[in-house]
């Protein structure tokens, strides 16, 4: 049997292209990474200023990881297993985790998976990890006295993980789902605990005040 010349190529062109391409790959492998990690750092400079109610900031801020995102979404065209990395998802994460605090405190609302223009997993995922967000900023608005608002981000908490917890399959479907339930199941308990405990020092304190004036006015009738 003879071998049919099919390309005028020899072995060490193909070899030697092949290497070369594996080079570019290799190459856009470590850019995407550094490009995925400054992302992440992006977005939790976002989560900092929302605690800060630098809000303008976080929008700014995170317009420049969805830049980066955007560059992403060039690349995978080349190599489109590249957008498929631990460190891509991660960042993906991070960054729908911003974007739904941002959105829920500067608006009062949540938004979808097409909103932040990220994959339904990543959003999941995302989701689940604003629970400890939003306590983080329950303990901050309690400090400040302003129980009304933390009552609100309790209420979004508490909805985030019914919400999650009522979509059974999708536990199965996406990994590391179930355990970052379990603990938003604690943080949100730990986060109603403190809420109620303030609320019922506040109505205490408040009959307080409500007896003394009553008590003073008794005494200058």
């Amino acid at each position: 049997m003879t071998c049919r010349r099919v390309v005028s190529m020899s072995l060490s062109d193909i070899l030697r292209e092949i290497q070369d391409e594996l080079v570019k790959k290799d190459q856009a492998h470590q850019d995407v990474q550094t490009a995925m990690r400054k992302a992440t750092r992006l977005s939790k400079q976002a989560i900092f200023m929302v605690h800060k109610d630098k809000l303008s900031e976080a929008k700014n801020t995170l317009a420049e990881a969805e830049k980066i995102f955007a560059k992403l979404d060039q690349l995978s065209l080349s190599y489109p297993d590249l957008s498929h990395t631990g460190s891509v998802d991660a960042a993906l994460q991070e960054y729908t985790e911003a974007q739904v605090l941002l959105a829920l405190v500067d608006k009062g609302c949540f938004i979808g998976f097409r909103d932040v223009n990220v994959r339904m997993t990543s959003y999941v995922l995302g989701l689940a990890d604003v629970v400890g967000e939003l306590r983080r900023r329950v303990l901050d608005l309690l400090r400040k006295g302003n129980v009304k608002e933390a009552e609100m981000c309790l209420e979004f908490m508490e909805t985030i993980y019914a919400e999650l917890t009522n979509v059974d399959e999708v536990h199965f479907l996406i990994p590391g789902l179930r355990r970052k339930c379990d603990t938003a199941r604690h943080v949100v308990e730990a986060t109603r605990s403190d809420v109620t405990g303030e609320v019922r020092r506040g109505a205490l304190e408040s009959s307080i005040r409500e007896l003394k004036n009553t008590i003073e006015a008794k005494r200058k009738e």
